[in-house]
């Protein structure tokens, strides 16, 4: 989960793990840094997996107020350009690697991003507009119908 980005400053998740259907809520054991203002709301945007769904997951929601889900619908395209980036980083630079430390692996990233950014190539979206809104459309329409 990316932080969210505000006047003060960027907020970043550190030390979160998928819940896993355990019942300890979003993220549990993740801690925002810096911790935002009290009287703020949390929007979290997550993927469509199910964990994120459980009974447990929505008591938890429940119980703490001041947390939103945000779901993206099932193969949302923008998600799925997000993930593409990050598989060609794995399969371009970190996988096959051996790194010593966290602060290597990150050095390693930041450099492969700084390559990457000095010659950009965009991503080249397959589908038209009106096929992408169908299907979002579509995706809605499920997920409005699950509530």
């Amino acid at each position: 989960m990316a932080g969210a980005d505000r006047a003060a400053g960027q907020r970043r998740l550190e030390g979160g793990r998928d819940c896993g259907g355990s019942g300890q809520g979003p993220a549990h054991g993740a801690s925002l840094a810096p911790p935002p203002p009290a009287d703020l709301d949390l929007h979290l945007i997550v993927d469509n997996y199910a964990t994120h769904k459980t009974p447990a997951v929505k008591r938890w929601l429940k119980s703490h107020p001041r947390f939103h889900l945000h779901v993206t619908p099932t193969s949302a395209s923008w998600l799925n350009m997000v993930e593409r980036f990050f598989a060609e980083i794995t399969r371009k630079r970190i996988r096959r690697s051996a790194f010593k430390s966290v602060a290597e692996l990150k050095s390693a990233i930041m450099e492969y991003l700084e390559n990457h950014n000095a010659d950009p190539k965009p991503f080249i979206w397959t589908k038209s507009a009106a096929e992408i809104l169908e299907k979002v459309a579509r995706a809605k329409q499920v997920l409005e119908s699950q509530h």
